[in-house]
């Protein structure tokens, strides 16, 4: 049956796919009877599905990539052994014969049993073996959820370039994503999630069509069925008639043909009509995301987001490990800046799989980013050596995430100092010139900027936290999406205001939020005096384009009618103007 879903638009495109549902054991699942006759067979369904998570599991240990860390399979394998222990492979199968029950249920059940005795033991590694349960409990949920289906899937999206699989789930962690970015992937739709949440950003960096927000896919989808991911407009599209099919297929080749007239800028120089520089810079994830910084044309990385190395495992990188990614990054950009920010974890971002930042207070406003790193200042320690050693090979710079008082600052140079001194003992080049900024992403940072503009060498607005913490939205809360707001005049005073006091005091400045990357608020900003974007590679053609279109003297008159405008209608309506 066709129907639609609307959601949340976080990454544009249009693609047509079949479901990939990415099933999570800590969902409810369904809890029915099955008849007396039936019980067999259920035993049955669930000792295949067993089978079938054994089996990919095993086919995926045979294609790790040569180049791959040992840990890949050694995971693999505690995965597999898992499954085998009769506490899984057996007791369900009982379960299901004395209560009558279905395969899912009795597995889910047998899985919080096991679990709940994980929480109990103080051990910190032997209780972060929790989560290898759950992840292999959610493979066999998979096979028993629609399985069935996904061979068929598989085999229809290798054999057209343009039928690809859509991941649809009830939620995506921004590690999950990371997972996915080694996977060709058609599109991502999840049930929960705000527009600027780690998941959604990091969807953004994949290029490919996403929809967040969707309250009902996950339930209500089937594995195999046809998609249309519209992330133009935020329309989730479920098995299209004909007609509808047609119609997103058009659409589909109007963006290709709108992509490739857009690379022809790619060596353009970014100024706007009166010839006035506008520097675009990239955000990348991980260091293999440099080919597509070099791809777009970006005049250096504005923002490289460390933590996503510390993602999807349960040791801390070592010095080594960071250094060489570092390095590889700068060494690829060659002459051009990279800007380094320092590890920000917490929130939507836990390390180790681990779930205790959920369960703090408030985790957005808790012990993260740049406090973290504070109160773990070996481990900083070490970024820091890895980070600076890499500064020898390209021109690299270093970003402190969530700064808020003075004495973050004042702690952190000290730390960067001794991080140098133990360099020099070693008798290992970094630069020593290396410069230090700041990310203006707490009102407090923007309402008092002179105290880090004396202690720092440039300063980067996150719009994305500053729109949170400005106006208490919690950015991966659906439930209050709609009041997310980057016309709040809070927000604009905040951002305005920020972006002068430090123009007047020659301080260099950029905005590396979310708001760099959306076309409608381009020259808004270079109104505002903005002259330094960062942005996913994805976005910097079409924002490349608004600019070269741009009469300066037009939009900084009227980005100042914007400002002073209160009324939220009135606002959207001159910013409309200011896009005509």
């Amino acid at each position: 049956m066709n129907f639609v879903l609307h959601g949340y638009a976080v990454s544009g495109g249009i693609t047509v796919g079949y479901a990939h549902l990415v099933s999570t054991a800590r969902l409810e699942v369904a809890h029915y009877e099955v008849a007396p006759g039936a019980i067999e067979g259920e035993v049955e369904r669930f000792d295949r599905a067993m089978a079938a998570a054994q089996d990919e599991l095993q086919e995926l240990k045979e294609h790790i990539a040569p180049d791959a860390p040992q840990e890949f399979a050694a995971f693999l394998d505690l995965h597999r052994m898992i499954l085998n222990d009769s506490a899984l492979a057996v007791t369900p199968r009982e379960l299901i014969r004395a209560r009558g029950s279905n395969a899912e249920w009795a597995l889910v059940q047998q899985m919080e049993r096991l679990t709940a005795r994980f929480d109990e033991i103080e051990d910190p590694y032997l209780r972060e073996r929790k989560s290898d349960v759950e992840h292999a409990v959610e493979r066999v949920l998979k096979a028993l959820m629609g399985g069935a289906h996904t061979s068929k899937a598989l085999a229809e999206a290798t054999a057209s370039e343009e039928q690809k699989l859509i991941v649809v789930a009830h939620d995506l962690s921004p590690a999950d994503m990371i997972l996915f970015k080694r996977h060709r992937f058609g599109g991502f739709v999840t049930d929960v999630g705000g527009v600027t949440s780690h998941t959604a950003i990091v969807a953004r960096s994949l290029g490919i069509p996403a929809i967040v927000g969707l309250h009902h896919a996950f339930q209500t989808i089937s594995e195999g069925e046809m998609l249309i991911v519209d992330g133009e407009r935020g329309l989730l599209v479920v098995n299209p008639d004909p007609v509808v099919l047609a119609e997103y297929r058009e659409r589909q080749a109007e963006l290709k043909t709108e992509r490739q007239r857009l690379k022809r800028l790619k060596k353009t120089r970014s100024a706007t009509q009166d010839g006035t520089p506008v520097e675009l810079f990239a955000n990348i994830e991980l260091p293999q995301d440099t080919a597509e910084v070099l791809e777009s044309g970006a005049e250096g990385v504005g923002l490289f987001r460390t933590e996503f190395i510390f993602l999807n495992r349960k040791d801390l990188p070592s010095e080594e490990e960071q250094f060489e990614a570092y390095r590889q990054v700068a060494e690829a950009l060659k002459d051009k800046p990279v800007v380094l920010r320092t590890l920000d974890v917490g929130a939507d971002k836990a390390m180790n799989g681990d779930d205790d930042v959920h369960t703090m207070p408030n985790p957005a406003m808790g012990l993260r980013a740049i406090r973290f790193c504070l109160a773990e200042p070996q481990m900083f320690l070490t970024q820091l050596r890895a980070i600076l050693r890499a500064s020898h090979y390209g021109t690299v710079r270093i970003l402190l995430p969530m700064v808020a008082h003075a004495h973050e600052i004042d702690q952190t140079l000290t730390l960067i100092q001794q991080a140098k001194s133990q360099l020099e003992e070693r008798g290992q080049p970094y630069d020593r010139a290396i410069q230090v900024g700041g990310m203006i992403e707490i009102p407090a940072a923007a309402l008092a900027l002179q105290i880090f503009m004396r202690r720092l060498h440039f300063l980067s607005i996150g719009t994305n936290d500053l729109i949170q913490y400005t106006l208490a939205i919690d950015r991966t809360d659906d439930a209050v999406a709609h009041l997310y707001d980057p016309l709040h005049p809070a927000v604009l005073t905040l951002v305005a205001n920020t972006i002068q006091t430090a123009t007047r005091g020659g301080m260099p400045i950029a905005v590396c939020g979310e708001m760099a990357g959306d076309v409608q608020f381009t020259r808004l900003l270079l109104g505002l005096g903005l002259r330094n974007l960062s942005m996913h590679p994805s976005q910097l053609l079409p924002i490349k384009e608004r600019i070269l279109h741009t009469n300066l003297s037009e939009v900084q008159a009227a980005a100042q009618r914007v400002l002073r405008n209160t009324d939220p209608a009135k606002t959207r309506d001159l910013l409309a103007r200011l896009n005509s």
